[in-house]
């Protein structure tokens, strides 16, 4: 084959898969992204390293 065919092949497929749009269900991305509740419960044990590093920031934007 020839590079003129295999090319032609290959913007077939870059065509199709620019203009596919599979069926998205908007209700049930609605209501994974409605969720409410803690998102991972390893975030709350970084929590108070949060607060400390925002201060420590805080304290060095002053004194500079």
């Amino acid at each position: 084959m020839g590079r003129g065919r295999q090319k032609a092949k290959h913007t077939k497929v870059a065509r199709d898969l620019k203009y596919y749009s599979p069926d998205t269900n908007y209700g049930a991305l609605a209501n994974e992204l409605h969720t409410s509740g803690p998102v991972s419960p390893d975030l709350d044990k970084w929590a108070e390293y949060l607060d400390d590093d925002a201060s420590e920031d805080a304290d060095e934007s002053r004194t500079a």
